[in-house]
């Protein structure tokens, strides 16, 4: 992609979004403009696109743009997230204990939810494995 800077409309046909998904985006502090034109129109960088399609994704299964907006804003270090894996490994262990005990009319209910977690999990590799390498 060129390094060019895209203003609004372009950046919205690229990320295959309206101008006031971008706009809305922007406001919440999910997008920052790159710079301005002589006539203080917004402009973006061409990365923009990739996170409107990470924000899109993270917005198909479910994540609120509140949550969106408060992760992207803070940068967790490798203890924090290892610490959240850890939990997510003990909850996982919890869940098959009561999978086990639990009766007929409960395993419905926890496939959906072991369902549901399963495909954030595999849209946290995603989103994790077509980030850019750290600076």
């Amino acid at each position: 992609m060129s390094d060019e800077l895209l203003r609004i409309g372009e950046l919205a046909t690229r990320a295959d979004v309206s101008a006031r998904t971008v706009d809305f985006y922007t406001t919440l502090g999910l997008l920052s403009p790159a710079g301005r034109t002589g006539g203080n129109y917004r402009l973006y960088s061409p990365d923009a696109v990739d996170r409107i399609a990470v924000i899109r994704q993270l917005e198909a299964h479910g994540v609120s743009l509140h949550d969106i907006a408060a992760a992207m804003q803070r940068e967790p270090s490798g203890d924090a997230v290892a610490g959240l894996l850890t939990k997510l490994g003990q909850d996982l262990q919890s869940l098959q204990e009561v999978a086990h005990s639990a009766g007929p009319e409960a395993h419905g209910l926890l496939a959906a939810i072991t369902a549901r977690a399963h495909s954030l999990i595999t849209t946290a590799l995603e989103i994790a494995a077509n980030m850019p390498p750290p600076a």
